[in-house]
């Protein structure tokens, strides 16, 4: 902690003087689409689909940040994010649930045409819950103004038999939020240009007009004191649920988008282990507040025991679908 004063804060400057150059993509096509199950609200396991858009790059640029490298530089085109949509979900199985990832906010103008708004949710009106993910700062009445468009055109597609149409004819909007940590010092730094004050008051908002709210929280994020990151992930969590968020997703941190790299070498970073995932996940489970789960995007980083590796990757596989504590795989490794 005492380190702390003397660590410079890194701002956009840094974090893109650090990079290499980013990925080709096609703005009319998703760089990844996907389905998979994952635990509802109502306890129930249900499949989920999920879509990587390809947008315009996120203007936080966030220290940990590597999804910029499947973005575009500029706007994408009116009519490109229906055009993605169609793309995906047209070589996907059916689902109960959409995510709609885009690499930065929903709600930024210059990622997702509002032009788009409609055609958008004529494609996934049908669904019962609707995810997208938003920076806390870009949450405001364009985020009801998109509920409200999303009941409209359910309304109006249920009487038509729509396959998975929600019963009522409303499905729930979710708007996933980056808290990453409460660490009071680590969150300055990470060039996330948002404070808990601006968290609190988006999640209020949001919950005032009954959007649903998870958030991501950053296992070991850069700047975290040696053996600290378990029980603040944890904290982060408990805020989390306080502030009226119903899941939590915990993300081990990962280098590789340049500037992790240095303070990597600096020793202001490094990998969360498996084990510290492993406890963050139980201590998220217990509080038994709302759900919890683990990313496991590139979890073989971690999966350094040949011998148990791939078994404790599927114990948290069990634990996220269950929402229960199951016994440890033992290994000497341990």
């Amino acid at each position: 902690m005492d380190l702390m004063p003397a660590i410079p804060l890194i701002d956009d400057r840094f974090v893109l003087a650090a990079r290499g150059a980013k990925d080709t993509v096609d703005p009319q096509r998703p760089h990844a689409f996907l389905v998979e199950p994952e635990i509802s609200a109502g306890g129930r396991v249900e499949d989920v689909a999920t879509i990587f858009l390809t947008n315009r790059e996120c203007p936080f640029r966030c220290v940990f940040c590597d999804l910029w490298r499947q973005t575009t530089d500029e706007r994408v085109p009116v009519g490109a994010i229906p055009a993605q949509i169609d793309y995906a979900l047209a070589r996907l199985p059916p689902a109960s649930h959409i995510k709609l990832y885009n690499s930065g906010n929903f709600f930024d103008r210059q990622a997702i045409p509002p032009e788009d708004y409609g055609a958008i949710a004529q494609r996934i009106a049908r669904y019962r819950t609707v995810i997208v993910e938003n920076h806390p700062k870009l949450c405001g009445q364009i985020c009801v103004e998109f509920r409200d468009l999303l009941r409209e055109v359910a309304k109006k597609q249920a009487p038509a038999g729509v396959p998975g149409a929600p019963a009522d004819g409303a499905p729930t909007l979710e708007v996933a939020l980056g808290l990453e940590t409460v660490h009071p010092d680590v969150l300055p730094r990470l060039n996330k240009q948002m404070t808990l004050d601006d968290f609190q008051r988006a999640a209020a908002f949001l919950t005032a007009h009954e959007i649903a709210l998870r958030a991501f929280v950053m296992l070991n994020p850069p700047f975290m004191p040696d053996g600290e990151c378990v029980d603040w992930a944890i904290k982060s969590i408990e805020f989390a649920f306080d502030c009226g968020v119903r899941a939590c997703a915990i993300i081990p941190t990962r280098s590789g988008n340049g500037i992790m790299e240095r303070l990597e070498r600096d020793g202001l970073f490094s990998s969360p282990t498996l084990a510290e995932l492993e406890d963050a996940l139980t201590g998220g489970l217990v509080l038994r507040r709302g759900r919890v789960f683990v990313d496991l995007w590139e979890i073989e980083r971690l999966l350094e025991c040949p011998r148990c590796g791939a078994a404790r990757r599927d114990r948290l596989a069990r634990m996220n679908l269950s929402q229960e504590i199951l016994p440890a795989i033992g290994c000497s490794c341990t």
